[in-house]
């Protein structure tokens, strides 16, 4: 096998764990924010008086919905087949040699 080849392919190989690194880092912080679970020790005397002031919906306590969620995966899917299609239309197009006349 040719030397530069294998350099090439390992090259790609650590290409693609840097990348996946990279998205692991920038993904961490939003995925490892939460709101604390408990309570807080006493509730304010309006309150306890009056009840709660609102119902908390999903458009004030910003959290994603499951069809969004999904919605995302299925979109993250696409773009990741298409890059993969075209890359593999490129290098095909690159390796292809005409046929010569013998």
């Amino acid at each position: 096998m040719n030397p530069i080849r294998t350099i090439r392919r390992l090259t790609c190989i650590l290409t693609g764990l840097a990348a996946a690194l990279a998205a692991g880092v920038a993904v961490a912080p939003a995925a490892l924010a939460a709101t604390p679970v408990n309570p807080p020790p006493a509730p304010p005397a309006d309150v306890i008086r009056f009840g709660p002031a609102a119902h908390a919906i999903n458009g004030v306590t910003g959290d994603m919905t499951s069809w969004q969620i999904a919605l995302i995966a299925v979109a993250a899917a696409i773009v990741g087949a298409v890059v993969a299609v075209l890359a593999d239309r490129a290098r095909a197009a690159r390796n292809h040699r005409p046929a010569t006349i013998a």
